[in-house]
């Protein structure tokens, strides 16, 4: 069947059969569709859906397409964890330290923030030193030796997947819940692990703006691992504000010793905990959520977690030095701050702004390649539903630019909304809900 027919079947609401979405990916891979038939044919995918057979097709044909991860070497069951992102979202540099000093390997693949969320790769990088550019066999050596590696993505892991991408950016087809999932499971898929800790989020700082799309995404990755025979679990969580107090690149890398050293707890803390329990899980390591979360508990407390990352940091390069002398992280030079205007309560913030903020003071990039300041950043005084007084700090800005400075300040300030009564959240909760609900798939 030519390309245009199998356009027109999907056009025609008609399911594409394994082997005509492996004939599109192939065409995707090695160029023998025109861009112009790519878009065309995701076009027709995003307004007459992919069954989850298809998307898992898709997904698996995606994931063929470049080199796949081979973790055999790794003694036990290897256990990813993915975030669809959000702003401080940095459970990544706590749950895998913490995770494989319980003893489960991890071998992580992670990506550069673009937009208003931050990038795992891009933080681990404000450590002096810290190298992410490994290949898959020193990650894979490395994590034989010490449990956990994390690397940026190579150039040729689901190559077709890069160029679907692209395309879907400049057609209008990135909306879709089979296109995304068929997306973050290629890559999942494709490094290896045994069994996959999905963090979606949602909300007013996260990519999925409400509960709704993030449960449809969630179930549909899911489903997706049940299909292709691998253990995928689904934490849905909760983006009304930052996770932590720090936004930006060495901020959260001190958030995150802070949290492993026992000195910070919150939501971060929380979501980790909860994403590392389900790794645990995965990992069979434990048999129970009360379990699982006890044996972290206590590895963190005696300081072992934090050793593991000590560990993480000096075989990649890193200066571990920066776990007790955090001065060693960048160090913006320019302060301002927002304040409260008047008494109140914290009610609402636009988190997607105050990742836009950071963009502003460069700590974030709008296009792919922009250059970081690694220094600058936010601190958070007060989170949802704290009361607060006129004149009280609100949030903390880092620079190196006074210009851009005052224009985050601006933008922030216009982010937050502070209220004469104390707000009530879903469910009549005095705060927004950190952890929504755990899909475990239909099996």
């Amino acid at each position: 069947m030519s390309a245009v027919d199998l356009i027109i079947k999907k056009r025609n609401g008609k399911a594409l059969s394994t082997g005509e979405i492996q004939a599109f990916v192939d065409g995707v891979s090695d160029d023998s569709w025109p861009d112009y038939q790519i878009s065309a044919m995701l076009m027709a995918m995003f307004l007459k859906g992919l069954d989850t057979r298809e998307t898992s097709d898709l997904t698996l044909a995606m994931a063929s397409s470049g080199v796949q991860l081979d973790l055999s070497a790794v003694p036990g069951t290897k256990v990813d964890k993915h975030s669809t992102g959000g702003v401080a979202d940095t459970t990544t540099l706590i749950a895998i330290p913490l995770v494989a000093a319980c003893g489960v390997p991890v071998v992580k693949m992670s990506g550069r923030g673009l937009g208003f969320t931050g990038g795992t790769i891009d933080k681990l990088e404000s450590i002096p030193g810290f190298q992410t550019a490994i290949t898959a066999e020193q990650a894979i050596a490395q994590s034989v030796r010490i449990g956990c590696a994390i690397m940026g993505q190579t150039e040729n892991l689901t190559p077709a997947d890069k160029k679907l991408y692209a395309l879907r950016d400049v057609t209008g087809t990135i909306d879709s819940i089979p296109l995304i999932a068929a997306s973050i499971m290629s890559k999942k898929i494709a490094a290896g692990a045994d069994a996959i800790v999905l963090d979606v989020k949602c909300g007013s700082g996260a990519f999925m703006p409400d509960l709704a799309s993030a449960r449809a995404l969630a179930h549909q990755m899911v489903d997706i691992g049940e299909h292709v025979g691998r253990k995928v679990i689904a934490v849905l969580s909760g983006m009304e504000q930052p996770l932590g107090n720090l936004i930006g690149n060495s901020l959260e890398v001190l958030e995150a010793i802070d949290v492993l050293q026992g000195r910070t707890t919150g939501d971060l803390l929380d979501v980790a905990l909860t994403l590392g329990s389900e790794m645990l899980q995965l990992g069979g390591l434990a048999k129970s959520d009360s379990d699982a979360r006890q044996l972290l508990k206590v590895t963190l407390a005696s300081g072992a977690a934090v050793e593991k990352f000590k560990e993480l940091i000096a075989a990649q390069g890193g200066d571990p030095q920066v776990v007790d002398e955090p001065s060693r992280l960048p160090q913006a030079t320019l302060r301002r701050t927002v304040v409260s205007t008047h008494n109140g309560w914290l009610a609402a913030m636009q988190t997607q702004d105050l990742g836009r903020a950071l963009i502003l003071l460069g700590g974030g990039r709008e296009h792919k390649g922009d250059a970081l300041d690694l220094s600058s950043g936010l601190i958070l005084h007060k989170r949802l539903s704290q009361a607060v007084q006129a004149g009280e700090v609100l949030v903390e800005l880092l620079g190196n630019n006074a210009d851009k400075l005052e224009q985050a300040v601006t933008l922030v300030t216009a982010a937050l909304v502070i209220s004469p009564e104390k707000p009530v959240f879903a469910g009549g909760l005095d705060k927004p809900p950190v952890i929504y609900e755990i899909y475990r798939g239909q099996s």
